[in-house]
């Protein structure tokens, strides 16, 4: 991103943390569904990728049925953001008791942290991370996370201090060997980790199997548990009509290093159950799996012999 572009885009998110939460709810609501149905109707690179990962999650769909699940993909991708921008000017408790309300599974929760070696919460880019997250500090303490490094740099601060202000604990993503000391610590002291888990962002997850493709995930959360003996707890999430759903499922159990490729995997098939019964909410509008990379090497090597 250019200089000019990383400035424009340090004001937008300025101006959207600044006013959307002051203008009328029905107004803001109006006005981000209409900007989801321009990105849309402009069908660029994410949202034509965001197309084609909807096309393996629900590979029975006509064109026509793609074409709405793309656009409803991408309300709900901008309820996201609106809810987001809004969240510091409401209700915080209210917040707190509509996911309460709605969570199922809080008692893998409790009995990860009666045995007291913390939990690691893993969960997919799905839903409002930040209402279940702030849920999650009333109902447990503040919790520990890892935040990829947001261009620019005032961009990624604005973020850390928005969730820091909510009582979340962040670790940048490219802390390296100290972020993972860091979290195996919190672990240690019967402390909560979430972390997301369905993008290989460095290269270096193990390769699973989801819907029926080839891809990678990250193995960080099922080798902290392996580590400490600590709970891996999956998590779902999505949007309810005023609200939130969430789901805690049930331990997957990982008590060696020899076991997190096969952990990693069992993560995968949950996720995919969750965003297979909630597909517009699962907000992929990047390359997931192995087989678009692969499409896209050779583009680039014309592109450069061209060049």
């Amino acid at each position: 991103m250019s200089g000019l572009g990383q400035r424009v885009s340090d004001l937008g998110y300025a101006a959207g943390f600044r006013l959307v939460g002051k203008l009328p709810a029905g107004l803001v609501q109006a006005a981000f569904a209409l900007g989801a149905d321009f990105a849309v109707r402009r069908n660029g690179p994410g949202v034509r990728q965001l197309r084609r990962n909807l096309a393996r999650v629900v590979p029975q769909a006509g064109e026509a049925e793609l074409d709405e699940l793309t656009r409803r993909a991408l309300r709900s991708y901008a309820r996201y953001w609106r809810e987001l921008f809004r969240l510091p000017s409401m209700d915080h408790d209210e917040v707190r008791g509509k996911v309460d309300d709605a969570i199922t599974g809080v008692e893998n929760i409790d009995a990860a942290l009666a045995e007291g070696n913390g939990a690691v919460l893993v969960l997919p880019h799905s839903g409002n991370w930040d209402a279940c997250g702030l849920w999650l500090v009333g109902y447990a303490g503040s919790f520990t996370t890892v935040v990829e490094r947001l261009r620019p740099e005032s961009v990624y601060r604005r973020f850390v201090e928005f969730r820091e202000s909510l009582g979340f604990e962040l670790l940048p993503a490219s802390g390296g060997a100290g972020s993972f000391r860091l979290l195996l610590q919190r672990l240690r002291e019967n402390k909560v980790i979430c972390l997301v888990g369905d993008r290989d962002l460095n290269g270096s997850g193990v390769p699973v199997t989801f819907f029926g493709e080839r891809t990678r995930m990250p193995a960080g959360a099922a080798r902290l548990a392996a580590t400490t003996g600590a709970a891996l707890l999956p998590v779902g999430m999505w949007f309810t009509e005023d609200g939130w759903g969430v789901r805690v499922h049930p331990r997957i159990r990982v008590t060696a290093r020899s076991e997190v490729p096969a952990a990693t995997q069992a993560m995968a098939d949950i996720f995919a159950g969750d965003i297979a019964a909630h597909p517009t909410d699962w907000h992929m509008m990047q390359k997931l799996w192995t087989a678009d990379f692969a499409e896209a090497e050779p583009a680039l090597a014309e592109e450069a012999a061209a060049g």
